[in-house]
């Protein structure tokens, strides 16, 4: 069993990378499929707390029309509300996430989750 799980899109060419990157280092991540498995919001605050980021929007795709429509850039909305539209819309969850332990990268680019391994 492994320690390193990856928050994964197989459609997105950065996750696949990170993933193929992972794999060449020899580790077998568990993965998950997050728009197939959605994540609840208790689990994104988790995913967040590990990331090395100071804001939940940094953790999201700020430029998917989603984001824009529901006016998700408005300063007066609280993390809460930021994570509970992720979990509504998947789609807004920047993608690859890399968990290892109580540390999380984004794979952006895919290199930078080596840090935490």
């Amino acid at each position: 069993m492994t320690d390193i799980t990856i928050i994964h899109n197989p459609r997105c060419s950065k996750s696949r990378q990170t993933l193929a990157l992972l794999e060449e280092k020899g580790l077998s991540p568990v993965v998950v499929q997050y728009l197939k498995e959605p994540l609840n919001a208790s689990a994104l605050k988790d995913i967040f707390k590990k990331l090395n980021v100071e804001s939940v929007r940094e953790m999201m795709r700020t430029k998917e029309n989603e984001y824009k429509d529901a006016n998700l850039g408005d300063e007066t909305l609280s993390d809460d509300d930021l994570f509970n539209a992720m979990e509504a819309t998947p789609k807004l969850i920047e993608r690859p996430i890399v968990i290892k332990g109580d540390s999380a990268r984004i794979g952006r680019p895919p290199e930078s989750v080596l840090e935490i391994l």
